[in-house]
């Protein structure tokens, strides 16, 4: 594995909790092109031939493996496209842990949008962590718009944690997903978005086997001038459950957009929409003052609990 300088390992502590080489199958990639690369017998990772991205294929059956692929960007100016495919065979029940890290101390904006397509087997398991940060003082954009693909066959499970709490720009978060027959999806987004940043998320869920099921949640908070949208939408075409939920925290001048949808091809879907969003209530804020924290302090110690 290359070397990586001060400002790359932390943002990979941030986005991916790694100290150091991961155990398990791994590829780090740093300023568009890769710092470290590993299989395991059960896991095999294959670079694309044009460099941008990898095949990760994982053996029926494998349990107990992980695989992190994250990546950091310390390069002003740069911008890249990356294609992720996993092909987790059937019976497996695995651990990917993604996300992305930009540091930008230039002028010019740097951008990676990351498409990551999976594809679960059978009665397969997967969980899915993605993470996002930003950091640097330049007046260059730190973007970031990563494009996630799921299909889903009978039976398998995919549980999904999409979290982007500081320093990304501008985002657009496009999350599809397909379900068979007995398949389950858990999807649960912590978003905090500040200054004048923007961030959108768009789910759409088609549920098409019977005994499926999809439960969409997202936690957000707006703070400063920032601006948030949030669609989702379940489209159920069998015996089906779906769930879609946005609670967000709004502060300052921030500006919130949800848009729940549901549509419904089957008698026998059963479909439900929730959307909150609102500002602190005041008496939490005085039930926390009157332990000693001052009003910053008590408004921090509710939104890190509200975004856990």
């Amino acid at each position: 594995m290359k070397e990586l300088d001060e400002i790359q390992r932390r943002l990979l502590s941030e986005v991916a909790d790694l100290h150091t080489v991961p155990e398990g199958a791994y590829n780090i990639r740093a300023n568009g092109t890769s710092a470290g690369r590993a299989s395991t017998a059960n896991i095999e990772i294959i670079p694309r031939e044009t460099g941008d991205g990898l095949t990760i294929n994982i053996k029926p059956g494998t349990v107990n493996e992980s695989v992190h692929i994250p990546v950091v960007l310390t390069q002003s100016g740069l911008s890249e496209t990356v294609y992720n495919d996993f092909h987790i065979g059937e019976g497996a029940d695995v651990t990917i842990v993604a996300g992305c890290g930009i540091d930008n101390c230039g002028v010019q904006d740097s951008r990676h949008d990351g498409i990551h397509r999976f594809y679960v087997g059978k009665g397969a398991r997967v969980k899915y962590v993605e993470k996002h940060y930003g950091s640097g003082d330049g007046s260059g954009k730190r973007i970031l718009n990563p494009g996630t693909e799921v299909y889903m066959e009978e039976d398998s499970h995919a549980e999904m944690e999409m979290v982007q709490i500081k320093g990304v720009d501008d985002t657009t978060r496009t999350t599809t997903a397909t379900l068979a027959a007995g398949a389950s999806l858990v999807v649960r987004e912590r978003l905090m978005t500040h200054g004048d940043q923007k961030a959108i998320s768009i789910y759409k869920v088609d549920l098409n086997g019977d005994n499926s099921s999809a439960d969409v949640v997202s936690r957000s908070v707006a703070r400063d001038d920032s601006y948030q949208k949030f669609e989702a939408v379940i489209v159920g075409s069998a015996a089906c459950s779906g769930h879609t939920e946005c609670d967000a925290i709004i502060m300052d001048n921030g500006r919130i957009l949800a848009v729940p949808g549901l549509e419904a091809n089957s008698v026998d879907a059963a479909l439900v929409h929730e959307a909150a969003i609102g500002k602190i209530a005041g008496e939490q804020l005085t039930k926390l003052m009157t332990l000693g924290l001052s009003e910053e302090e008590a408004e921090e110690q509710i939104i890190n609990g509200f975004l856990k």
